[in-house]
């Protein structure tokens, strides 16, 4: 199996998630997704994962806003997640997807979903997740924004249970 996480991080907390989640699966390509791959032919597994930002994925303008915070910069750079997904018209027959996210712990009314917007893409193209989205959570002190406790641990129990979900679907050995 050829499994590949794909993410978006300004501040390393969705980074460190997409980690987790491959620890979980067992073993998956972890790529930032300014390199990541045009050509997912040959995977069966593409997990994206994606900082809420404004509601939703990131803009050059909010990736711009979050570069402003942080006097190293952000982990990954252009192009962010939202431009990514749309360079694909088609992906490839028989490829799983998955779908995370790292938002503030506030209600999704109240933060938005990037998880959602995902999704949403990978259905239009004919690729909806195996399992329902995932949020993480996020808090903030001061300028810096970390992982709540307990958050990591729990990314790779989702990576776990995807492995799991994936192996019972119907079609798999």
């Amino acid at each position: 199996m050829r499994e590949v996480i794909v993410y978006e991080s300004m501040f390393g907390t969705t980074e460190e998630l997409a980690r987790a989640v491959a620890e979980g699966l067992g073993a998956a390509d972890v790529v930032p997704v300014d390199t990541a791959p045009h050509d997912l032919a040959g995977h069966d597994l593409l997990v994206v994962g994606a900082p809420t930002h404004v509601h939703g994925l990131s803009r050059p303008a909010t990736r711009k806003a979050a570069a402003e915070q942080t006097p190293e910069g952000t982990r990954t750079h252009e192009p962010g997640m939202r431009e990514w997904l749309a360079t694909f018209q088609i992906l490839p027959p028989g490829l799983d997807t998955a779908v995370f996210e790292t938002r503030l712990a506030k209600p999704r009314w109240l933060t938005g979903s990037a998880a959602r917007a995902v999704a949403k893409v990978l259905r239009r193209l004919g690729h909806a997740p195996v399992v329902p989205p995932a949020s993480f959570f996020v808090e903030t002190a001061g300028s810096k924004t970390r992982l709540v406790e307990g958050e990591r641990a729990r990314a790779r129990a989702w990576g776990a249970s995807l492995a799991a979900a994936r192996r019972t679907r119907p079609g798999r050995a």
